[in-house]
């Protein structure tokens, strides 16, 4: 197996010059050649009504796995852009941490599919899927 083209710390630098505002509301915690762990901490930020998280932090805490998996792979490629995600909400997530496991399924020319799970960190309880499909640029190196 190959090393990956990004590491944790690569991706961070690159954040920080590109999407800076990206930077710091997750951590990864494991890239492997397919599949990056991706921890959201909890914060009351995250709460809808009801004392749930909000659907947008699953989709948006989907699409940043499957972005930071698309550089450790690929390597800093800003231009890589989300052309569908789809998600279903599974349970209720509690006010706890998330853990969102990002795995490639197809790696094309012009296009990267993959699909996140998103477990509650109480238990690792399965509380979301999405199905991410990314437009890649032409001519990356």
């Amino acid at each position: 197996m190959t090393a990956p083209a990004m590491t944790a710390d690569d991706i961070d630098r690159f954040l920080a010059v590109e999407f800076p505002q990206a930077r710091g509301w997750t951590r990864i915690a494991a890239i492997r050649h397919d599949e990056l762990d991706l921890e959201l901490p909890f914060s009351a930020d995250n709460l809808r009504p009801g004392g749930t998280l909000s659907g947008p932090t699953l989709m948006t805490l989907a699409d940043t796995a499957m972005f930071y998996l698309l550089l450790s792979r690929l390597g800093p490629v800003a231009l890589a852009v989300t052309t569908s995600l789809a998600i279903n909400f599974l349970r209720r997530p509690p006010p706890a941490a998330l853990l969102a496991t990002a795995r490639l399924l197809k790696l094309g020319t012009r296009l990267a599919v993959g699909e996140v799970h998103i477990r509650s960190g109480e238990g690792g309880v399965l509380v979301a899927q999405a199905s991410v499909t990314y437009a890649l640029p032409p001519a990356r190196a």
